[in-house]
């Protein structure tokens, strides 16, 4: 399972919200490209970049920090936060983007996500699939439909998709665990490559989440709350690398 950190983006610096409520913003760095540069020397390969700005705007904002990180390191990353257009998904590929997450757009405008699978692959696309009382959440957390999460994750399997980033908003930054009862759920009722979000606190959670078959883990708060340490997560990457070679 890959280990992923979350750097969200408002205004230039890294921070971090809960439940995704705006007015609960908490800044740890100004430095956003120092902070992924950090996480590239302790052996971390992968980045979840969120543009919250971009989220809320409904268009992509932060794309110059993207570009930065890009530029100056070699992490994977994740881009997502405010693509809603074939020109905001461009401009994220270009900056240096390895995969896009569509949340929003996906409820909003099917036709033109699953256009973005079809022309870029299923391996560059990733539906954000975030859900409060199991109920898809779009505009940032915002507004709250009435999708069922796992009946939106299983029809989207079947237009072709293959990642999915699940974020249980309840759990959002609240340091008390993920939604292991939910991931699981959706582990067994679906074929795709589940990335859990939201709740991880320390690194047993990181390991129960291996061990029901998640793909990926994206955590924030815990690292920069230094719940989880480099020296853990460097540990982990280890024991996955040598069981997987």
């Amino acid at each position: 399972m890959r280990i992923i950190p979350a750097i969200d983006i408002i205004d230039g610096k890294c921070v971090r919200l809960t439940k995704g409520d705006y007015s609960t913003e908490k800044v740890y760095s100004s430095n956003p490209v120092e902070v992924a540069k950090n996480y590239e020397a302790n052996g971390i390969k992968y980045l979840h970049l969120v543009d919250l700005d971009g989220a809320k705007s409904s268009h992509i904002v932060n794309h110059k920090i993207l570009h930065n990180i890009a530029t100056q390191t070699s992490l994977k990353i994740d881009f997502g936060g405010g693509i809603k257009t074939d020109e905001d998904a461009r401009i994220a590929f270009e900056n240096g983007a390895a995969q896009i997450t569509g949340g929003s757009i996906a409820v909003q405008n099917p036709k033109l996500f699953q256009s973005w699978i079809e022309k870029y692959g299923s391996d560059k696309i990733i539906l954000g699939a975030d859900s409060l009382r199991r109920k898809i959440a779009t505009h940032g957390w915002l507004q709250q439909t009435e999708l069922d999460v796992i009946d939106y994750i299983n029809q989207y399997q079947e237009r072709g998709i293959t990642y999915v980033i699940c974020t249980d908003i309840s759990k959002d930054g609240m340091l008390q665990g993920p939604s292991i009862n939910l991931y699981s759920e959706i582990l067994y009722n679906s074929k795709i490559k589940l990335i859990a979000s939201g709740g991880v606190s320390e690194m047993k959670d990181v390991y129960k989440l291996a061990e029901i078959g998640c793909e990926g883990a994206i955590i924030g708060k815990a690292i920069y709350e230094n719940r989880i340490t480099m020296k853990q997560i460097s540990k982990f990457i280890s024991i996955y690398e040598s069981t997987n070679s």
